[in-house]
């Protein structure tokens, strides 16, 4: 039997009336979410005691905000701790140090029930659309769970919303006594974005949300992402690897490099006019739509370092074509470029006077 039989929603809005700001504090002003000196380091264990031999300073100093209703890119080549700054700003994992406030509130000095009031309003898209979605519950009750769980709903209430949220993300009512394995990879992450959408958040982390999606799949996620944003307010703090879509999608960009950042900007100006020697090699591996266009590309040389043992001073000094001595002792500094206003930040010694 499906539940959401008969359901009816003219003209594709909603028809359960489910307020984004319902039962959350409102009226914070400045940042949405605040992240300051972030780090998360994870202990490495060796010897018959499994003694902490070593860390692996996966996050180490970040520091960035997010506005409402901006979405916030953060790029970077795999293990350089995008997916982890995403996951300690949720608390998923405990931070190393640093501080992150969300509506003006300190997220990490929250006791367990203040956290869990706090979660409503903070979601994550996870990248894998099967994993993340659990194999025995069909996908009313993969929807409908957050809204049980916080005793948000019940009856045909909740049943009512669960419909909503099917037909909001592009999904069919005969979807809903299914399960994850007769959808495919595109349908099954909407079925998480709904999952994420059912309690109204204000920040969604996506979590490289596209990356495992055919090309086609992308596009319409991306645009639904953008559809729903308008529609909730939506915040979002988008962590990828892509360039071209980090370019169409977010507000302002953030570049991280082994555990640290190294530039933020407005999209725009990032792809216009990149200061980090790291921000202009990626952009230069980028490839462009149209193939007469040529771009000289940087080669950097050696591989990317560990981060069990990261270089001393600039964490990109021993692949970087500009490197002076200080680069190899000092940390650098965050450069302001231009008016503060505009919102270009590196952090780079070149900049630096």
């Amino acid at each position: 039997m499906n539940p959401c039989a008969g359901y009816i929603n003219p003209g594709g809005r909603s028809v359960v009336d489910v307020k984004p700001s319902d039962g959350q504090p409102g009226g914070h002003a400045g940042p949405l979410l605040q992240v300051t000196n972030l780090k998360k380091y994870f202990p490495v264990r060796s010897g018959l005691f499994s003694n902490v031999s070593a860390w692996v300073k996966a996050v180490d100093d970040v520091t960035f905000d997010i506005r409402p209703g901006e979405t916030f890119g953060l790029v970077g080549e795999s293990g350089c701790g995008k997916t982890t700054v995403g996951r300690t700003v949720l608390r998923l994992q405990e931070p190393t140090g640093g501080d992150v406030s969300f509506e003006g509130q300190d997220l990490f000095a929250m006791d367990a029930k203040t956290l869990r009031a706090t979660r409503r309003r903070m979601q994550i898209v996870f990248q894998d659309p099967y994993s993340s979605l659990n194999p025995r519950m069909t996908v009313g009750s993969i929807v409908g769970e957050p809204l049980k769980v916080h005793h948000l709903a019940k009856g045909r209430d909740l049943t009512d919303r669960v419909c909503q949220l099917l037909n909001r993300v592009g999904l069919r009512p005969d979807h809903y006594p299914r399960y994850p394995h007769e959808f495919s990879g595109g349908q099954r992450q909407r079925i998480g974005i709904a999952r994420a959408l059912a309690l109204n958040p204000k920040l969604i982390v996506c979590d490289e949300a596209v990356s495992a999606l055919d090309v086609s799949i992308q596009a319409q996620i991306i645009n639904l992402l953008k559809d729903l944003q308008a529609e909730y307010r939506l915040s979002y703090l988008f962590i990828t690897h892509d360039l071209n879509v980090v370019q169409y999608l977010a507000d302002r960009i953030a570049v991280m490099y082994l555990g640290k950042l190294a530039e933020v900007a407005p999209a725009a100006t990032l792809f216009s006019d990149a200061k980090h020697p790291y921000t202009q090699a990626l952009l230069s591996a980028n490839p462009l739509p149209d193939p007469t266009v040529k771009h000289e590309r940087i080669l950097l040389p050696g591989d990317v370092p560990t981060p069990l043992n990261p270089p001393t001073g600039c964490r990109f000094h021993t692949r970087c074509p500009h490197v002076m001595e200080h680069c190899k002792t000092i940390d650098p500094p965050l450069i302001q470029i231009g008016k503060p206003e505009a919102g270009h930040k590196v952090w780079c010694h070149l900049y630096s006077g």
